[in-house]
């Protein structure tokens, strides 16, 4: 009991006031000084209420009650000196020890929590270890040689962490056995040791395929006689492709040789020119393709013209390829002719056309009829920057083109 009101009455004052913890000493220092006659009267009267009609001896009284001070003072001094060793400001170390050099708080000795600790720290550090959840690599780069060996090559690690599972997937890789095959394989396709980092930022997940399949993929492509020089560019500007099984990647190019009317060098030409299309969602390939003929007016032809001509069309937004065109066809008056000439007009931005075309406007040249005098390539109308177009098109200065945007 004598315990207990001891550490409640300590409680209190430190709950109190916070500045009152300086001195705890002194406060220790009463409660010790306590005049012992009316502690131990105190105890004996709680005695005789307790045990009224029986003999008690005072030896064995005086005994409980030495104990209990002892207990209670040695408690005490233990508990002070955590404490002041806690609120000292010039002590170095942020936990009380006993002295008998135990943790108060883990019941271990010292230097085996130090131990423990520092194998924790490098089996967070290894890569093959539980891993722990994080926003970036930057808690295991200093301990992963192969984040490590990443960095060397240019990968940008920020870019792949974004992506959820990716951080994970890289910690758990070996260097020398889960990813130097691979950089051999790309470089025996001819990819450039200066493009692995941008080709691993693109498409880390190559890891996850097996390099006898990959090989697969690319004997497809020379049973389809695609040059060194088309499947370079093709894994260059695409390194998703490598991800497509052959039967997958097969069944697309079946898709536009049919769909499109086009022959193998045709095939082998849109392939190259746009790797990324052949990959491309399927879904949006056909919305774009029914957009392209039945809102637009093409016929197929034209459209086998326009795909070989401009292929990213077939991967943009396809609302905003209509508002292109109806602005260009009903606004410029540019036919599906001029259109076919000149694709850029329906890839550039409609905001660029309507402020560049409503300039030449206001200048009177705007003449986009080539047997006409004065005339102006749609080309030039979006090409180049500001300053080019108003100097080498509309042959007047910035300063009148910039007050001509503020009236719009």
């Amino acid at each position: 009991m004598l315990i207990c009101r001891n550490f409640c009455f300590l409680t209190k004052v430190v709950k109190q006031n916070g500045a009152a913890v300086k001195y705890v000493p002194q406060i220790a220092r009463e409660l010790r000084n306590l005049p012992r006659q009316s502690l131990e009267l105190d105890e004996a009267k709680e005695v005789d209420r307790e045990l009224p009609n029986h003999r008690r001896q005072t030896t064995q009284v005086d005994n409980i009650h030495s104990r209990i001070r002892e207990s209670a003072n040695k408690y005490l001094k233990d508990e002070l000196r955590q404490m002041e060793k806690e609120h000292d400001p010039n002590t170095s170390t942020t936990k009380a020890t006993s002295s008998f050099g135990y943790n108060n708080n883990s019941h271990l000795p010292i230097s085996t929590n130090i131990e423990n600790e520092e194998e924790s720290s490098l089996e967070v550090g290894e890569a093959k270890k539980d891993y722990v959840p994080t926003f970036n690599f930057a808690a295991y780069v200093n301990k992963s040689p192969t984040l490590q060996q990443f960095v060397k090559l240019g990968v940008n690690l920020h870019s792949i962490e974004r992506r959820k599972g990716l951080a994970k997937f890289l910690l758990g890789l070996e260097f020398e056995k889960d990813v130097k095959p691979y950089l051999y394989f790309l470089q025996d396709q001819g990819v450039s040791p200066d493009l692995f980092g941008e080709f691993i930022t693109k498409n880390p997940l190559i890891f996850k395929i097996d390099v006898d399949d990959l090989q697969t993929r690319v004997n497809y492509l020379e049973s389809k006689n695609f040059t060194v020089e088309q499947r370079l560019r093709i894994f260059s500007r695409n390194p998703y492709w490598l991800m497509f099984s052959t039967r997958r990647i097969d069944r697309r190019l079946g898709h536009f040789q049919k769909e499109f009317r086009l022959s193998g060098d045709d095939i082998r030409f849109l392939t190259t020119k746009q790797p990324r299309l052949i990959t491309y969602s399927m879904e949006h390939i056909r919305k774009s393709t029914f957009c392209i003929r039945e809102e637009m007016g093409f016929d197929k032809d034209e459209i086998k013209c326009l795909l070989l001509n401009k292929p990213r069309l077939w991967m943009m937004k396809s609302d905003d390829v209509i508002e292109r065109f109806a602005y260009a066809h009903q606004t410029m008056q540019l036919s599906h002719g001029m259109l076919l000439q000149f694709p850029e007009v329906l890839a550039s931005r409609e905001f660029r056309l309507s402020q560049r075309h409503g300039f030449l406007v206001t200048l009177g040249r705007a003449q986009y009829d080539p047997e006409k005098d004065l005339y102006i390539s749609p080309r030039d109308l979006v090409s180049g920057n500001d300053y080019q177009f108003v100097r080498n098109v509309a042959k007047s200065d910035l300063q009148t083109y910039e007050l001509f945007l503020k009236t719009l």
